[in-house]
């Protein structure tokens, strides 16, 4: 199940692969890639949704090296992370395991965290590629996306791990792409993957994904796992006797094999790990995954004094971790309401089930503060299905309700995988603290935000609305008919949001400190003719330190394609004592600025001036600053296929076509064009061949030649 077969012959020793993201899931005896059977106790570290809330690409490189050192002292060749799939719906119920629904987050966090575990020896299998965005008919459901969404939202993440952290293996997904089942997907695995990319490891199929292993060896895959029914060593044999596939294409993919197993070989005696080591830093981890959303009348930190009501399941035994193929035996569980015990001694604190709503209001009503944990069980969000809403149980929200409306403050502690809706109770509590799911260590981290020992510093990775129906793939997930139509293109999470100006609960990058922070002396330098240094100062204007995040955006000036509001291009989180300063710097590439233009086949930048904008969140914009882009100098040549609006918006054809037209014109002719300049719209979206057989005089072919010449040319564009 989780080991290669070895080839002494072909000196290819066996490798061990295991599950997860979060934590190693390394099962000795039986097998099973559902989480069904036990596995070795190891780390249970914060899931990538809690991870990508941290905002913070060092602390995701911890991560992996905790995590890749725990793979190796298990005897694990290559872990199955990160999954950096995007959250292009909340109702996707493997969101848990992804970082964000931004593509830059996601693959800087995914970098990050892929360098940590391959420090370590330990080779990292980035996944699901691609297009891996729902468990509805995961098996086999075709997402039909444009190539520009594809490259802008949904292989940039991939593109970015891939190129830069040169990860041991990418897993190929369960799922087709327009049509073609990702494991056979020759575009994707050799086309863009190996060729524009340059990845040189190995293409390892999701556990059972493979239905054609000749078309998957074919198509650029390298490994089927878990190995199938044992036909497939014949089936490959007898397709390249009959000529159906070169002995080549199996021979690279046996050395790839040969080379990914040496690269990633154990050495000498496993060294074991210091689980309690492990487990402070999953705390430490944790704690600044952990976001504020709100946070009224200082309702937060608790009182080291104080009375305090502590109500729910959760409060006692956390959901830390989700289901499915990720799913850790954690080496220990921190208990909340214990470890707030520990931390407040001279608190007076009470702790309650929950269960009966009217008996946990009057446990709060008799005190100072209620602390309600709340969240999603186990059995409504997991690997293999999706959620059908974003609400919480209603046990859950009649519990929340009937507290906060006895209590004289209530503060909600959240543990969910995906976004969960605080719709119905958010006006009747005074502190909402997102937990999402953080790891055995929860109950210290949650215990430490919660009493100020550490300082909230998370920002959200990906939007909370107000109403399912207002997400942007809300009409077309999951689908139907065996396909879903990436409809949205890339107006994905908050970039749909603020393009349309849909209100949100809470948007993308939003997070609250105990702390305040100023933004000033933002900066914008051109380093290049598509490239830019962007520096700003950050000021702790508070009474006690913390971490801001700096969140880049780029508003782009009208484009050929419709473009977002504005994009994620650059974050840093920095750390501050109270009433200090720093000046944070990010470069801004070329990608930047660029779109992908699907008709030039290439990233293209349009000249103008774009802004460039310094953000607490994605809707809110503390500064911004102009800068002058010169774009590409290579347009895009027109022919007679373009359209006439395209003709005459070319900056050089468009006014030599003009004088064109008119020198074959008569007075009257010229007259007569001059008086009906607003029937040009009429006619704009016809081809150039179509429009030149309604002119009442021809177009000399040579004029045409000419032109189309200019086109080309880089100084036309200008």
């Amino acid at each position: 199940m989780w080991s290669t077969k070895s080839s002494p012959q072909a000196g290819m020793p066996s490798m061990v692969l295991s599950d997860g993201p979060h934590g190693v899931r390394f099962q000795q005896d039986q097998g099973d890639h559902l989480g069904v059977h036990h596995s070795v106790p190891a780390t249970c570290f914060p899931s990538a949704a809690a991870l990508g809330s941290a905002w913070d690409s060092e602390l995701a490189r911890r991560a992996g090296q905790a995590v890749g050192r725990e793979a190796r002292a298990l005897g694990v060749n290559v872990l199955l992370g990160p999954g950096i799939n995007i959250k292009r719906s909340p109702l996707c119920g493997r969101n848990f395991e992804y970082f964000s629904e931004d593509p830059l987050l996601s693959g800087v966090l995914g970098t990050a965290f892929a360098e940590g575990v391959q420090s370590t020896g330990t080779g990292a299998c980035v996944k699901h590629f691609a297009a891996n965005n729902q468990e509805t008919d995961r098996m086999r459901v075709s997402a039909d996306v444009d190539e520009r969404t594809l490259r802008e939202i949904y292989l940039s993440a991939f593109e970015r791990v891939v190129t830069q952290a040169r990860p041991a293996a990418v897993m190929a997904a369960y799922n087709k792409v327009n049509g073609i089942p990702a494991t056979e997907h020759r575009w994707l695995l050799t086309t863009v993957l190996r060729e524009e990319w340059g990845f040189a490891g190995l293409v390892v199929s999701d556990w059972g994904a493979v239905t054609d292993p000749v078309a998957a060896l074919a198509a650029g895959l390298d490994l089927d796992m878990p190995g199938g029914t044992g036909k497939t060593g014949g089936q490959v044999v007898a397709a390249v006797h009959d000529g159906r596939l070169a002995g080549a294409v199996v021979d690279r993919s046996l050395r790839r094999l040969r080379d990914a197993a040496a690269a990633t070989a154990i050495a000498g005696d496993l060294l074991p790990v210091d689980v309690n080591d492990q487990h402070r830093l999953a705390r430490e981890i944790a704690a600044d995954c952990l976001v504020l959303l709100k946070n009224e009348a200082g309702a937060l930190p608790l009182s080291a004094s104080a009375a305090i009501a502590v109500i729910g399941q959760y409060a006692t035994t956390p959901r830390y971790q989700g289901g499915g193929s990720s799913h850790v035996n954690a080496t220990r569980v921190d208990s909340p309401v214990e470890e707030l015990r520990a931390q407040l001694p001279g608190a007076r604190i009470t702790d309650h089930d929950g269960v009966d709503p009217t008996a946990a209001a009057a446990v709060g009503a008799a005190a100072e503060v209620a602390v309600i944990f709340a969240g999603l069980p186990e059995r409504d969000e997991s690997e293999g299905f999706d959620r059908e809403h974003i609400s919480l149980p209603a046990d859950q929200t009649a519990l929340i309700t009937a507290v906060a409306q006895a209590a004289r403050r209530t503060v909600v502690v959240l543990f969910n995988g995906g976004v969960v809706s605080v719709e119905g109770w958010h006006d009747k509590v005074d502190a909402i603290l997102e937990a999402w799911l953080p790891g055995q260590a929860a109950g210290g981290a949650i215990a430490d935000v919660l009493t100020g020992r550490v300082n909230p510093s998370g920002r959200l990775s990906e939007t909370i609305p107000v109403r399912l129906n207002d997400t942007p793939s809300y009409l077309n997930f999951p689908g139907e008919a065996g396909h879903v139509r990436y409809g949205e293109g890339v107006m994905v999470g908050y970039r749909y949001y603020e393009t349309a100006d849909v209100a949100v609960r809470y948007p993308f990058g939003h997070g609250l400190s105990y702390t305040t922070f100023e933004h000033s002396d933002l900066m914008v330098t051109a380093t290049g003719p598509d490239s830019a240094r962007v520096s700003v100062r950050v000021t702790n204007t508070g009474d006690r330190s913390g971490k801001d995040v700096v969140q880049v955006y780029v508003a782009a000036p009208p484009l050929p394609v419709r473009a977002p509001a504005r994009e994620l291009r650059g974050f840093a989180k920095v750390s501050l004592e109270a009433g200090e300063s720093a000046v944070v710097t990010l470069e801004l590439d070329r990608r930047a600025f660029a779109f992908y233009d699907i008709n030039a086949a290439r990233w293209a930048v349009t000249a103008g001036t774009y802004r460039v904008q310094v953000g607490r969140s994605a809707h809110e914009v503390t500064a911004e600053a102009e800068l002058d882009v010169t774009g590409d100098q290579r347009p895009r040549p027109l022919t007679l296929d373009s359209t006439v609006g395209e003709w005459f918006a070319h900056p050089a054809v468009g006014p030599a076509l003009n004088a064109v037209l008119a020198d074959g014109m008569s007075e009257e002719q010229a007259r007569a064009a001059q008086e009906n300049q607003d029937m040009l719209k009429m006619v704009e979206s016809m081809m150039m061949r179509q429009f030149l057989s309604f002119l009442p005089v021809p177009v000399p072919d040579a004029d045409l030649d000419r032109l189309i010449e200019l086109s080309a040319q880089p100084a036309s564009c200008t």
